[in-house]
C-alpha cells in the first residue's frame, strides 16, 4: 500500500477561509454581504477606457518585469505629491499583481526561511501563512479592544536579534484603527534598535476619516532605508479585481522583493497597469471624493448599528467597522455571525478569524464600501430581527 500523499502542511491544513464561509452563506440565505471588503460600483469610467483601449490596440506581451514604466513614474510622482517621498522609478518601484502578492514578494525577499517576522494582530488573514511557507518563525503583538493602541513594551517584546522584518499595517484591515504619529515613532525606536527592515501595508492609505493624517513610518527620521511601502489600485480607484499593486523603498531592498516577484507573477497585465497610470495622473480626485462617501456610510452604519444595541467601536479608516455583540447575545462571534446571516439576511465577519494567539470572540466587523441603499436596507434587516 503507498504512503499517503504529503502536501505543504501551512496550507493543506489551512481551513476554508472565514471570507468564503460567510459569503457561500449569504448566497445561500440571499443575504446582503456586508462581510467582503469590495465596492458594489466601479470606479471611473476613464480609468476602464484607458485600460480597454491598450487591451485593443496593443501593447499585449509582457511588460517589463519590474512594471511599465509609465505606472512607475506615475506611482513616484504620487508619493512625491502626497508624503514627499522621492523614488527613482527605475530602482525604487515594482509593480505587482495586487498587493497581496506585493506582500508576497516582500516576506519572501526580505525575510525568507529561518528569519523572523513580528505581525500585528488582529492580521489580514494572508500575512502569517506567507511567512511561514518560506519558513519564517512569526511573533506577534496582539492589541486590545476598544483602542486597538500599540505600545512601545508589548512591540520591544516581539522584536529579537533574530527579527528581519516587521508588518504594519495603517490603516489597519481589520479594526480601522490610524497609528498616531507617537506610535509610529515607537516603531521606529524599536526598528532603530534592530537589524530589521519593514513591510508597511499602505493599502488603504487614501481612506482615512475625520481630517485625520495618514503618516507614512517611511517619512520618520532614519526610517528611509529600512521601510517598504505596499500600494493597491483596487484600494484608491474601487477596481479591487484587477489586482494591481506595488512596492516602493530604496534601491536595495527592492530589488530582493523584485527578484521574489519574478518567480510569483513576474508582471502584470499591460492593459491595467496603463489603465492605473492614467488614474494616478488624471483621476486621484475620485480617490480623495471617494473618502467622503465612504465616511458617511461609517456614520450611517454606526448610528444604525448602536441603536439596535451593537457596541460601535471607532473607525478611522478603512472600509471597516467593528462592533461589539455582547448587549445582544452570549454567543461567540462566529456563531453570532453565522445566525444572523440565516435569521437576520445580513452577512457580517467575526473579529476571531483575524487573530492567531487568545480571541477576543466578542466583536463582529462589517464593510461599508457598498451603496448607501445597500447599507440601510441590511440595518432595516438587522434592525427588524432585533426588535422581535
Amino acid at each position: 500500500m503507498p504512503p499517503p500523499q504529503a502536501f505543504n502542511p501551512v496550507f493543506s491544513g489551512l481551513p476554508t477561509t472565514i471570507f468564503t464561509v460567510m459569503s457561500a452563506l449569504a448566497a445561500e440565505h440571499g443575504a446582503i454581504n456586508l462581510g467582503q471588503g469590495f465596492p458594489d460600483e466601479d470606479g471611473p469610467l476613464s480609468i476602464r477606457t484607458a485600460a480597454a483601449k491598450v487591451l485593443i490596440e496593443g501593447p499585449n506581451q509582457y511588460p517589463p518585469m519590474r512594471g511599465r514604466p509609465e505606472l512607475r513614474r506615475a506611482i513616484a510622482a504620487h508619493a512625491r505629491r502626497f508624503y514627499d517621498l522621492d523614488f527613482n522609478p527605475e530602482t525604487d518601484v515594482v509593480v505587482t499583481s495586487g498587493a497581496t502578492e506585493a506582500l508576497t514578494a516582500c516576506i519572501m525577499g526580505l525575510v525568507g526561511q529561518g528569519g523572523e517576522i513580528v505581525l500585528i494582530d488582529p492580521a489580514y488573514d494572508s500575512y502569517r501563512p506567507i511567512a511561514e511557507a518560506v519558513g519564517a518563525t512569526v511573533r506577534t503583538v496582539a492589541l486590545a479592544p476598544p483602542h486597538w493602541r500599540l505600545t512601545e513594551e508589548a512591540l520591544s517584546a516581539a522584536v529579537t536579534p533574530n527579527t528581519r522584518a516587521l508588518v504594519i499595517n495603517t490603516p489597519m484591515n481589520p479594526v480601522g484603527r490610524v497609528f498616531d504619529r507617537e506610535e509610529l515613532e515607537i516603531i521606529a525606536r524599536v526598528v532603530a534598535r534592530s537589524n530589521a527592515n519593514v513591510i508597511c501595508d499602505e493599502v488603504y492609505e487614501h481612506l482615512v476619516f475625520d481630517r485625520r493624517e495618514h503618516i507614512p513610518l517611511m517619512t520618520l527620521p532614519g526610517m528611509r532605508d529600512r521601510v517598504v511601502r505596499c500600494g493597491s489600485a483596487g484600494k484608491m480607484f474601487s477596481l479591487t479585481g484587477w489586482k494591481v499593486g506595488w512596492v516602493t523603498g530604496s534601491a536595495a531592498p527592492i530589488d530582493a522583493i523584485a527578484k521574489a516577484h519574478q518567480f510569483l507573477t513576474f508582471t502584470t497585465s499591460p492593459a491595467l497597469q496603463l489603465g492605473v497610470a492614467h488614474g494616478l495622473d488624471h483621476e486621484i480626485d475620485f480617490t480623495l471624493n471617494l473618502t467622503d462617501e465612504l465616511q458617511h456610510n461609517r456614520d450611517l452604519l454606526a448610528e444604525g448599528l448602536s441603536r439596535v444595541g451593537f457596541e460601535v467601536l471607532p473607525s478611522e479608516g478603512t472600509y471597516f467597522l467593528t462592533a461589539g455583540i455582547s448587549a445582544l447575545t452570549n454567543e461567540p462571534d462566529r456563531i453570532f455571525c453565522e445566525r444572523l446571516v440565516r435569521e437576520a439576511g445580513v452577512a457580517a465577519i467575526p473579529l476571531s478569524a483575524f487573530f492567531a494567539g487568545a480571541k477576543p470572540d466578542r466583536f463582529v466587523r462589517f464593510a461599508f464600501c457598498k451603496r448607501r441603499a445597500v447599507i440601510e436596507e441590511a440595518l432595516s434587516r438587522i434592525q427588524s430581527h432585533f426588535a422581535k
